[in-house]
């Protein structure tokens, strides 16, 4: 079996609502280096909100 790519990292986004929600998603390194911050449905607010890269 090959080994993992170490050029995408696994990142934890959290709801910007303060929920606690928590998407978990890859990002290439190389070619995004800042946070993200997306965009996306939070089921405890019900509302799409900020989520932002945390380490």
């Amino acid at each position: 079996m090959a080994r993992k790519n170490e050029v995408r990292a696994q990142v934890a986004l959290r709801s910007s609502a303060g929920t606690g929600t928590v998407y978990r998603t890859t990002k290439n390194r190389r070619n995004t280096p800042d946070r993200l911050v997306l965009r996306k449905y939070d089921p405890k607010v019900r509302a799409v909100v900020e989520f932002k890269e945390s380490r």
